[in-house]
């Protein structure tokens, strides 16, 4: 079988545990240019067969002296393909080739990089111009191999970056992926370009129109189940799934109880309405809620809503006997490249949000028509799709849903109190134009009590916490300043039009070291 894709030119990026490794393959999409993420264990056979425009050579932890430390064959660098190596991929590029590779004092942060040779990776540049770049390393390269020159430098790095004099390969010491690197998307876009002679033609409209046919082969005459959360990922992997087959398509919506207010009615409107779909709404509320009872761990939360999901989605989909061979689901990039990494999958700190998957052995064949994607291409291919900016932009949404926003026992009166405030909070900044600047935002109702006043009287009630963060991609994050009138204002309204809470908070902590949401 070819390599997805296989009409565009593409960029292969291996990776050596770099934190930044999916970072690139973004910049590099961000430039409608095709890239996927694989590990340096690929051979120079599946290398070659693959037919990349361009290879990257990620940054990593390692050492090139290191023992069992992760490599590639000198036959990479002989492919006659452009390399750029970042980092310690610019370090391995230079040991490959006989060159010495020092140990020094880590530099970890800014650097101000001077450019010798304005070609190639600098097209652009002025000689002897000065730009601020991001490095993160404790090894480097005082001198290029032989055959090599050097093309810029910092104040403590002699040779920040190099080029061979005779083939298409460059190396940084730097990262030009992160935002930190003043014109790294300069960089990355001038190897893909000048060096690589790649054309921008990864576009949203070409996934789409590559994607339904590739459905269609896939699915033949059959018909397909969706588990539709009306998130961005299912609501997309649906939509495109549907513009393939059409009514051959049936979406199950397992309400558990534990949704925003009025989010079940959005999506059966859009979908019945709108599209036109088959959808099957399933209200499981009941039977969430039991067995959630008295469940305190958020851990524990999660594996009750995952497993009950599971055995509810199972006996709707045998219930309407849509006879489906096939089940949609909304699988991301960045899902897929989890254990691509050379140091394996990241420490669990907590179980994924999205509910549980679905057990090996059900009888179908699976449709993923997103699993090339990363986040905010979801969001492009479901603009392309037509689908309304309210699904399209909304802030991400946990698969458990309000259950991991109430902190201690989940109660039908705490979770009535939860949604009537996050309500009014995601009102208020829709109000106030802020919810685009913001990448997610919530309400989360604390196991705690406080002493109020209200209308001369005591009040002993709960204490609401508010979280909002800007992010590019959830690995970080930074907490949303707010003008203080905005934060007055929502705390006012939750205060006194939700009974049930007299006191609000603002959670003022970037990610890491707290994470994003509470549970």
């Amino acid at each position: 079988m070819s390599p997805p894709h296989d009409e565009h030119d593409r960029i292969l990026i291996l990776d050596f545990g770099s934190q930044f490794t999916q970072l690139i393959a973004r910049r590099v999409r961000e430039e409608r240019v095709y890239s996927e993420i694989h590990s340096p264990t690929r051979d120079i056979d599946w290398i070659r067969a693959w037919g990349p425009s361009g290879i990257v050579l990620s940054g990593g932890p390692s050492s090139v002296y290191d023992d069992d430390v992760p490599s590639v064959s000198k036959e990479l660098l002989e492919l006659g393909v452009p390399v750029l190596g970042i980092c310690y991929g610019m370090q391995l590029i230079a040991h490959l080739e006989g060159a010495s590779v020092h140990s020094g004092k880590r530099e970890y942060g800014r650097a101000s990089l001077t450019v010798s040779s304005a070609e190639g990776l600098f097209a652009g540049f002025e000689v002897g111009e000065e730009s601020t770049v991001w490095c993160s390393h404790g090894d480097h390269v005082n001198e290029p191999p032989s055959g090599y020159v050097t093309v810029a430098s910092t104040g403590s790095l002699r040779t920040a970056a190099f080029r061979a004099e005779d083939r298409p390969i460059w190396g940084v010491q730097f990262h030009p992926e992160v935002a930190h690197s003043v014109r790294g998307d300069e960089i990355l876009s001038n190897f893909l370009f000048e060096v690589c002679g790649c054309r921008p033609t990864w576009t949203a409209g070409a996934f789409i129109e590559e994607t339904v046919e590739r459905i269609r082969e896939q699915v033949g005459d059959g018909t397909a189940i969706c588990g539709l959360s009306g998130g961005v990922d299912s609501s997309v992997a649906a939509v495109l799934v549907h513009r393939a087959i059409g009514d051959r398509l049936t979406c199950i919506f397992v309400d558990h109880g534990m949704l925003r207010k009025r989010e079940r009615d959005q999506v059966e409107r859009m979908f019945r309405s709108h599209y036109e779909m088959n959808l099957v709404v399933e209200d499981a509320a009941d039977l969430f809620l039991g067995r959630l009872d008295g469940v305190i761990d958020p851990e524990q939360k999660r594996r009750v809503i995952g497993n009950t999901f599971i055995e509810v989605f199972e006996s709707t989909a045998l219930r309407e006997r849509t006879g489906a061979s096939f089940l949609v689901q909304g699988t991301l990039y960045p899902d897929v490249i989890e254990s691509v990494s050379v140091g394996g999958p990241s420490v669990t700190i907590k179980t994924h949000h999205n509910v549980g998957g679905l057990p090996e052995d059900m009888p179908f064949d699976l449709i993923e028509p997103l699993r090339d994607l990363f986040k905010d291409e979801v969001r492009q291919v479901g603009r392309e799709l037509g689908l309304p900016e309210e699904f399209v932009g909304r802030h991400p949404f946990p698969g458990p849903g309000l259950a991991i926003r109430i902190l201690g026992d989940i109660t039908r009166e705490r979770l009535a109190i939860l949604q009537e405030a996050d309500a009014i909070y995601l009102e208020e900044i829709r109000a106030a134009g802020l919810y685009d600047e913001i990448w997610q935002a919530f309400a989360v109702l604390l196991p705690v009590r406080s002493v109020g006043v209200m209308g001369d009287g005591r009040t002993y009630e709960s204490v609401l916490a508010l979280r909002a963060v800007t992010s590019r991609d959830g690995m970080t994050a930074d907490w949303y300043p707010f003008p203080h009138e905005v934060l007055a204002n929502i705390s006012t309204r939750i205060i006194n039009e939700v009974e049930g809470i007299n006191r609000v908070t603002y959670d003022v902590s970037s990610k890491p070291p707290a994470t994003i949401e509470w549970e």
